[in-house]
């Protein structure tokens, strides 16, 4: 049919200026900005160790995005040095509702945990065991464990450790896992530790063997469990959905990322309502970005 004739040609002529021209025929590849704390194990760091890094290179790939960084400490301006300005699209792991993002639907839950030495003489599982009376007990000042702590009369009991290491601030001492240590050290009887990070010490540092880690149901008080989802820039509804069907498609992979790295998992909550704006408290921890003071 000689009306086919011309639909063939224009046809052909769109090939040819693709071949004439390949910058025309394929854009360069897109890319998933993602922002990370340089030094913040086991969450991320610069040379990509942290389970953040390979959850991100996990989505990046299955996205065919390429990958980069934006290097920015997840202490406070976080949001405000990061997504609101625009140097990056994605933060890995965000408390589900967490109000300065648009967060996706929340894709693993963990919690803090009690550090003790394997063998004590009293094994606590609950912050309201009478033996902690007499224990001493090492937690984050400002963190869910500490309200719970001393709203249970409990402060004179406790070792205080700050919550987040500066690097502009040469002392090792000063990280957070320094509580850990000092329950192998025999510093403290006890530890309140968020779970993400007793875990990874315990594969890593305590080999497994030294550390007995009990995860802390959701208190009276306070809760001890989160929910953590994806956060990107308010109204990117786009990057939003596309992060939700890749995590909906890489499930198992980042679930045994984070088994990997020790996290220890509980089952997600059952999906409710819209938390209208609004997250639970969140956990004021290591890789929480969570505090009021980050946006």
């Amino acid at each position: 049919m000689m009306w086919r004739k011309p639909r063939m040609l224009v046809n052909s002529l769109i090939v040819a200026a693709a071949l004439a021209c390949p910058a025309a025929a394929a854009d360069a590849p897109a890319t998933l900005r993602v922002c990370a704390d340089p030094d913040n194990l086991p969450f991320s760091n610069s040379k990509s160790e942290g389970f953040e890094n390979k959850i991100a290179e996990v989505i990046a790939a299955d996205l065919g995005k390429k990958l980069e960084y934006y290097w920015w400490p997840h202490q406070r301006g976080l949001v405000r040095n990061t997504l609101a300005a625009g140097t990056c699209d994605v933060l890995i792991s965000i408390p589900k509702g967490f109000d300065p993002v648009l967060w996706t639907k929340p894709y693993y839950r963990s919690g803090y945990v009690v550090a003790q030495l394997n063998g004590s003489a009293t094994k606590i599982t609950s912050l309201d065991d009478p033996a902690l009376k007499r224990l001493k007990i090492g937690t984050y000042v400002g963190s869910p464990p500490y309200d719970a702590l001393a709203e249970r009369g409990l402060a004179a009991n406790l070792v205080t450790y700050p919550l987040f290491f500066d690097p502009r601030v040469a002392d090792e001492s000063r990280r957070p896992v320094k509580l850990l240590e000092d329950v192998v050290t025999g510093e403290l009887d006890v530890a309140i530790a968020w779970g993400p990070m007793a875990g990874y010490f315990a594969k890593t540092k305590a080999k497994g063997s030294t550390l007995s880690l009990s995860p802390l149901p959701d208190d009276r008080i306070v809760p001890m469990t989160f929910e953590f989802s994806m956060g990107v820039r308010k109204g990117d509804q786009d990057l939003k959905q596309q992060l939700e069907q890749s995590l909906d498609r890489r499930r198992a992979e980042v679930a045994k990322i984070l088994d990997d790295y020790g996290v220890p998992l509980l089952p997600l909550k059952p999906a409710g309502p819209p938390a209208e704006g609004k997250a639970d408290k969140a956990p004021d921890s290591p890789g929480g970005h969570g505090h009021h003071d980050k946006q």
